[in-house]
């Protein structure tokens, strides 16, 4: 087997550019259960921006605001809305990620730079991938203060409740018609990452839309990326409509595991949290699409929660409506159960409750 030159430990944060941080803040705490940890911004003697750090599990949420309107993050945000900025990876020396990556071709978004504080140091390198979306390495084994360097520990007066968010299993990005197999091809060559599985437009279609999908993962399974790209189909695909209301390339949806799915999806649901809607028929024959499973069904097609299999195991999953106005970022819960990658049965049920979403939007 080939050596590993690019060895990821797993996600470090990821950084949202966002209209008003506090207020996003407040929202991921009460809805989704996140704790903030820490703070940048004027009164700790960064002047243009304001971020808020939330954690919960092994996730770290950073919500980023500009202070000024000819900022880029100001741009960031009217061209694109709220949105991902940075998925951060956490190496264990980032100068070798960041020389390994551009060596062989990824294009440079920083150069290696050391960040210290009385807490210690922590290096970082970023590199750019699909539409404004950038990976940062982050190496911090010489850090042990809150996040990172210029950061200062900070809570919230509001004293959040965890809903069971363990780890981001998965991220999706979203890529215009005919980059798909492009950006694979950087993930596989740029980042040494394999292909997992591929999704076509015979499995990823409805009556009315289609879309194409192949996921790369990291060689230890800790990252995984799917990539999705439209498809032809009668009408306007949701992964259209993505790219048009954020304007281009961007991530679509953060998958956070759970261990126990139905105790994380009732509460989100008690929290406001909207989720997509599949009918109930989707559970008629479910037992006989995926085989035997340990939860009851009565629960599952009360939360909407769907069931999918692979070779390995099976998974529960749902999705929640976009975060935000624009139909753009949502997230996905979802807790396995020995399956390491995505099976197919539940993409026609789940495309066709988008589909109904963005019917009454107008945009299908």
């Amino acid at each position: 087997m080939q050596e590993d030159f690019l060895p990821i430990n797993g996600t470090d944060h990821v950084e949202m550019y966002v209209g008003n941080a506090k207020q996003s803040s407040l929202f991921y705490q009460y809805a989704f259960g996140f704790e903030q940890i820490a703070y940048a911004g004027p009164e700790t003697g960064v002047k243009d921006r304001a971020s808020y750090v939330l954690k919960q599990g092994k996730i770290r949420l950073v919500l980023t605001t500009p202070l000024q309107q000819d900022h880029p993050i100001a741009d960031h945000i009217k061209k694109h809305g709220d949105g991902v900025k940075v998925l951060a990876l956490w190496v264990d020396d980032a100068e070798k990620a960041y020389q390994e990556t551009t060596s062989r071709g990824a294009e440079s978004y920083e150069a290696p730079k050391v960040l210290s504080d009385e807490n210690g140091e922590v290096k970082v390198a970023s590199i750019r991938t699909y539409g404004e979306t950038i990976h940062t390495f982050v190496e911090r084994s010489k850090y042990n203060g809150p996040f990172l360097p210029g950061f200062i520990e900070k809570k919230s007066l509001y004293k959040s409740t965890p809903v069971g968010f363990k780890f981001i299993d998965h991220c999706v990005g979203n890529v215009g018609w005919g980059e798909m197999n492009k950006w694979v091809e950087f993930y596989e060559k740029v980042m040494g990452f394999n292909l997992l599985v591929t999704f076509d437009d015979k499995d990823i279609s409805t009556e009315y839309t289609a879309l194409m999908s192949k996921v790369v993962s990291n060689g230890n399974g800790y990252i995984k990326f799917p990539i999705n790209e439209p498809a032809e189909g009668k009408k306007k695909s949701q992964i259209e409509e993505y790219l048009d209301f954020y304007n281009g390339a961007g991530v679509q949806h953060m998958a956070i595991a759970t261990d126990n799915i139905i105790e994380t999806v009732t509460e989100l649901r008690n929290r406001g949290v909207e989720f997509l809607e599949v009918p109930g028929t989707y559970y008629d024959d479910l037992l006989d699409r995926v085989g035997a499973i340990e939860e009851d069904l009565e629960p599952l097609k009360k939360l909407n929660i769907l069931v999918d299999r692979d070779n390995e195991g099976y998974l529960l999953q749902i999705f929640t409506k976009p975060v935000q106005d624009r139909p753009t970022l949502f997230f996905e819960i979802i807790q396995r159960k020995g399956a390491k990658s995505f099976g197919k049965g539940n993409f026609k049920a789940l495309f066709e409750a988008i589909e109904r979403e963005q019917a009454l939007r107008g945009n299908l």
